[in-house]
């Protein structure tokens, strides 16, 4: 029994969320830790030092772990946008082939987190992407897109572009982590989803928890869901997170740090590509 905790254990930070497949034992686990807010808090804190499989779609939640010295700590996010290392195809990242922008570039380079509030992955990576995303240059966009993988992902996915519309996603994007992972206040993966739930707690931040359910179902939230589901499978996003740069590149990495570091030296080579040719 104990060594079988272990195993569970050191697969744990490994794992990604997975389009269209039954959760891995060490998946279920966080799951099930998370509704018990003393003991996903703890298990949150330790996971957040770990490192995860790449989310992408050729890489298994049992891929080799990230070095015995790298740390994930939101303190220091990782830079370095001047990077001249070489990225290797097919193991740094994937090449898109006829990818676009998820929006018009407008002389930015864009980057694009596919996410999933339910996907403890995404919940373990959203303190690094957060601490990262503020070191980013002026001339970089960071946009998140809703993965929509399941029952339990699509009323979330709803829920954000409603908020984004309404100005909430600065104030609510932690706050929902938190809520289904921490506090256990809000369904996670595998649970039955709950709009209304979901729209009560929006209500803790401005938001009329009806017309916020109305809003969920809106034709224009939808037109933004249907896009946003074309951009993934464009995109060929499988599992969560995952990064896209300017809709050309999916990163693949072998840890969340190692993630962060191949989208800046993307960032880095698209930047120098837009300054060659304006």
């Amino acid at each position: 029994m104990k060594s079988t905790a272990l195993l569970l254990t050191l697969l744990l930070p490994l794992a990604a969320c997975k389009q269209n497949t039954a959760a891995p034992p060490a998946v279920e686990m966080a799951t099930t830790t998370s509704t018990t807010p003393s003991a996903a808090a703890e298990a949150a804190a330790a996971e957040a030092a770990a490192s995860p499989a790449s989310a992408d779609a050729t890489t298994s939640a049992e891929a080799a772990p990230a070095p015995a010295d790298s740390t994930n700590t939101p303190a220091k996010p990782s830079t370095g946008f001047n990077a001249t290392g070489a990225l290797a195809p097919g193991v740094d990242y994937a090449e898109i082939q006829g990818g676009q922008p998820f929006e018009p570039r407008n002389g930015k380079v864009e980057v694009v987190e596919v996410f999933g509030y339910v996907c403890p992955a995404c919940f373990r990576f959203q303190p690094l992407v957060s601490a990262w995303e503020k070191t980013l240059p002026a001339d970089v966009r960071f946009t998140y897109v809703p993965a929509q993988f399941g029952p339990d992902w699509v009323p979330y996915a709803h829920a954000f572009y409603v908020s984004q519309s309404m100005g909430l996603v600065a104030k609510t994007h932690e706050a929902v982590f938190n809520a289904i992972h921490v506090a256990g206040i809000l369904p996670g993966e595998g649970k039955k989803p709950d709009e209304a739930a979901i729209a009560k707690f929006y209500g803790k931040y401005g938001a009329d928890p009806k017309q916020f359910a109305d809003a969920m179902h809106s034709f224009a939230v939808d037109a933004k869901l249907t896009h946003a589901k074309q951009f993934v499978v464009q995109s060929g996003v499988q599992g969560t997170p995952t990064m896209i740069v300017d809709g050309k590149y999916r990163v693949i990495g072998k840890s969340y740090d190692d993630m962060l570091r191949i989208t800046n030296q993307l960032i880095a080579q698209e930047r120098a590509a837009g300054a060659a040719h304006p």
